[in-house]
């Protein structure tokens, strides 16, 4: 099974695991350097339900939030890695969005019935507006303070 879909493929793949009566837990992220934090994060967000769905952000993305010299890992190792990862179950690798309705597209064709984030992550109002009409929830997780991307980076740099 290849846990790496397209947009395409999402609707889909969606449709087929809603009939089994699976529950899609869905999380977002870039997942650059992968370390301790973001294994904690995904397995609490896995334990929400059956199916755990990453939306892995592309390279030019990270490198307009997180500035120049990011993403260190490409796009192409940063999905394979989650990949591999026993609690994920498919990984998204997303186009260049440019907006909230762009994503909003996308998580409706997902139809998660959680969508998992971890505190200080912001709640989009349209997140809130797709679990009221959904029924769904928005779960907001613990992040462990104690990792970072950034402070690695930091590290490594010193």
């Amino acid at each position: 099974m290849n846990k790496i879909l397209t947009i395409e493929q999402v609707s889909k793949t969606s449709r087929r695991l809603k009939s089994e009566g699976k529950k899609i837990v869905l999380v977002g992220g870039c997942f650059d350097i992968l370390h301790a934090g973001h294994i904690e994060f995904l397995e609490s967000a896995k334990e929400l339900g059956n199916i755990l769905v990453i939306l892995l952000e592309n390279d030019e993305k990270i490198r307009l939030l997180k500035g120049e010299g990011r993403p260190v890992n490409s796009e192409d190792s940063r999905s394979m890695i989650l990949a591999k990862l026993s609690m994920v179950d498919y990984v998204i690798r997303l186009p260049y969005l440019k907006n909230d309705a762009d994503y909003e597209k996308i998580v409706k064709k997902i139809e998660p019935d959680i969508i998992a984030k971890t505190s200080g992550n912001r709640v989009f109002d349209w997140e809130i507006n797709y679990v009221k009409k959904t029924g769904g929830k928005i779960k907001i997780l613990k992040k462990n303070r104690k990792y970072s991307t950034t402070k690695l980076i930091k590290k490594i740099k010193v």
